[in-house]
C-alpha cells in the first residue's frame, strides 16, 4: 500500500492513513507494519507527533526533527492545532443550530479508561479527565437512519470521538468497540475519518491548513465537508 503524502517540507510531513493500519507499531510480530514505520523507511527522520486509531482513516502529521516534535506536540497540548473529523452516527439528529446559527453542539463529558474491560473507554464522571467534543450536522441520512456529522474535539482523549457519540446515544457506524452488534454490521469500516488539521508552523509562523475529504465506502460515500469548515 503506498503512501497518500499530502504535505512534504524540510520541517514536517503530513501522510493521509487508510483504515485498519496502525500509527505505531503494536505488539507482537504481526504488528509492526504501520504509518510510522513507512514513513521511516522514506524519510528516516521521521517522527510520531500524534495518533489516530487503527480504524480511523485521515490525516496524520509528522515532524522531522527533535526540536520541530517537541514544538507540535506543544501546539497538540495547548490545544494550537484545529482538528476536525466527519463520521457517519447511528440515528437522524436534527439540522437544526444552537442559539448563535452556528449549528455547533458540545459534548462535555470526562473519559477514562475502563479498567475492566481495556482498550475501551468510558465516560467516567468522577475518575475522568475533562473531555470536550464539539459537533454539528453536515447531512441528515434518513433513508438510511443516520447523519453525517462534522466533529471537533477540543480535547484529545484516547477514543474521545467514539465514545462520546455513543454516549449521546449516536454511535459511530462500523464501530467495533463501542457500536452495537447491529451499528458494528451497517458500515464495513468505522466511518470516522481525520479530514482537517489546521494550526501555525511553530518555527516559521507561517498559517498552514491541510484537507482530505472523507472517502466512506458505498452508500455513505456522500459530500464531504472539508471545503466548508470553519
Amino acid at each position: 500500500m503506498l503512501l497518500q503524502v499530502i504535505h512534504e517540507s524540510a520541517d514536517l510531513l503530513v501522510l493521509d492513513k487508510p483504515s485498519g493500519l496502525l500509527c505505531v507499531p503494536g505488539r507482537g510480530a504481526d504488528k509492526q507494519d504501520c504509518l510510522s514505520a513507512r514513513a521511516q523507511q522514506r524519510w528516516p527522520d521521521a517522527l510520531v507527533v500524534h495518533r489516530l486509531d487503527m480504524a480511523t482513516s485521515g490525516l496524520v502529521l509528522m515532524a522531522r526533527s527533535l526540536e520541530m516534535q517537541r514544538a507540535l506536540s506543544q501546539a497538540f497540548a495547548e490545544q494550537r492545532v484545529d482538528k476536525r473529523y466527519e463520521a457517519v452516527v447511528d440515528g437522524v439528529l436534527p439540522h437544526d443550530g444552537e442559539a448563535d446559527g452556528s449549528g455547533w453542539h458540545e459534548i462535555d463529558a470526562p473519559v477514562a479508561a475502563d479498567w475492566p474491560r481495556r482498550p475501551l473507554q468510558r465516560v467516567d464522571p468522577v475518575n475522568g479527565k475533562p473531555s470536550l467534543t464539539r459537533w454539528r450536522v453536515n447531512t441528515p441520512l434518513p433513508r438510511l437512519h443516520a447523519t453525517h456529522l462534522e466533529l471537533a474535539p477540543r480535547t484529545g482523549r484516547t477514543h474521545q470521538l467514539r465514545v462520546h457519540l455513543a454516549h449521546i446515544g449516536h454511535p459511530i457506524l462500523g464501530d467495533a468497540l463501542y457500536g452495537s452488534e447491529e451499528v458494528q454490521a451497517r458500515a464495513p469500516r468505522l466511518l470516522l475519518h481525520a479530514a482537517r488539521l489546521a494550526l501555525v508552523h511553530p518555527l516559521s509562523g507561517e498559517p498552514l491548513s491541510f484537507q482530505s475529504p472523507a472517502a466512506f465506502p458505498g452508500e455513505f460515500a456522500i459530500r464531504s465537508t472539508t471545503d466548508a469548515l470553519s
